[in-house]
């Protein structure tokens, strides 16, 4: 006589596990290119938030960007950088090459030409070896400039044209 009573009524059904199909090494893989997600949203003149993207500061890169969003440069970028979006070059990083952008931020050092901003503004560490060309252009005591300045012409760009600093960067004027 069995006092052990079995009700499998109440008790759940089992789920069979789902398992994935082994990995193959003796195929070549296709390397998946999926875009990384911008890192920090930037503020626009409309208001609405852009993407920007970052070269951090142990990266070393040589090519061509271009594009809408913005663009943070920490490391080493070596080519011409085309985005619609602001650009900013942190201290201790380097760009050789073009560059054109809505706004330019320069802390570390630019070797080429600003060919295009509505808005430059050179730092305290900035060093720029080129020629700039901007609606307006901000320049801070101890920034370093070698090239011509090209600013505050109305090309349609910018309606706040101008130049503003110290006295101390090497361009005298203010606002």
């Amino acid at each position: 006589m069995s006092i052990w009573k079995d009700n499998t009524a109440t008790r759940p059904t089992p789920v069979p596990e789902v398992k994935e199909p082994p990995t193959r090494f003796d195929t070549i893989s296709k390397p998946d290119f999926t875009p990384a997600p911008a890192l920090v949203p930037s503020a626009r003149v409309d208001g609405a938030p852009r993407k920007e993207s970052l070269i951090a500061a142990d990266i070393t890169i040589e090519g061509k960007i271009e594009g809408g969003g913005s663009v943070r440069i920490a490391g080493k970028f070596k080519g011409n950088v085309h985005v619609q979006g602001d650009l900013t070059i942190e201290t201790g990083a380097k760009l050789t090459g073009s560059v054109r952008a809505d706004r330019v931020t320069i802390a570390g050092e630019l070797e080429g030409n600003v060919d295009e901003a509505s808005i430059v503004d050179l730092q305290q560490t900035g060093i720029v070896n080129g020629d700039l060309k901007a609606g307006s252009l901000t320049v801070a005591a101890g920034a370093r400039l070698r090239g011509q300045a090209e600013f505050g012409w109305d090309d349609g760009k910018s309606s706040n044209a101008g130049v503003r600093g110290n006295g101390h960067g090497g361009v005298n004027g203010g606002s």
